[in-house]
């Protein structure tokens, strides 16, 4: 699946939520899912800077996308943990350059994630947006 399929199974997703209160539950229950890091894997090494809460995000070699970068990551709130787990449902199993053209400004904003978001919540979620293009950076200029 391309990063493309990934950003309409979102969309769609998002599209059968009438109110921003349904699309909080869901951004939620995404979070829910997420496998919880280990205790040495939360630190400073892997701490995401800029958010108001406190995140993790951990990129490895992707196991089923040769070149790829999969994420894991985890957060102390239950709705940043949902924000996570929709980053990294677009970004998991995809090759640096995937992820560095990808818009994901641009798709947060057509379903509205940017908006319903605090301006303390916008910064964090902007901050774990760029961690992983950063990381995105790095692993592509290692392979040039």
């Amino acid at each position: 699946m391309s990063i493309q399929d990934a950003a309409a199974e979102i969309k769609d997703d998002f599209s059968f939520l009438e109110d921003w209160e349904d699309r909080y539950a869901h951004i939620i229950d995404l979070g829910k899912s997420l496998a919880p890091l280990a205790p040495e894997e939360m630190n400073d090494d892997t701490k995401v800077r800029g958010c108001a809460s406190q995140v993790w995000l951990i990129s490895e070699t992707s196991a089923t996308t040769p070149g790829g970068l999969s994420f894991r990551g985890a957060s102390d709130a239950i709705l940043v943990s949902g924000l996570i787990a929709l980053l990294l449902s677009l970004f998991t199993d995809r090759t640096p350059d995937e992820i560095l053209a990808f818009d994901a400004d641009a798709f947060f904003a057509e379903i509205g994630v940017d908006q319903a978001l605090s301006p303390q919540r916008s910064n964090g979620f902007k901050s774990m947006l760029e961690r992983i293009r950063n990381d995105a950076a790095d692993a592509a200029a290692l392979n040039v």
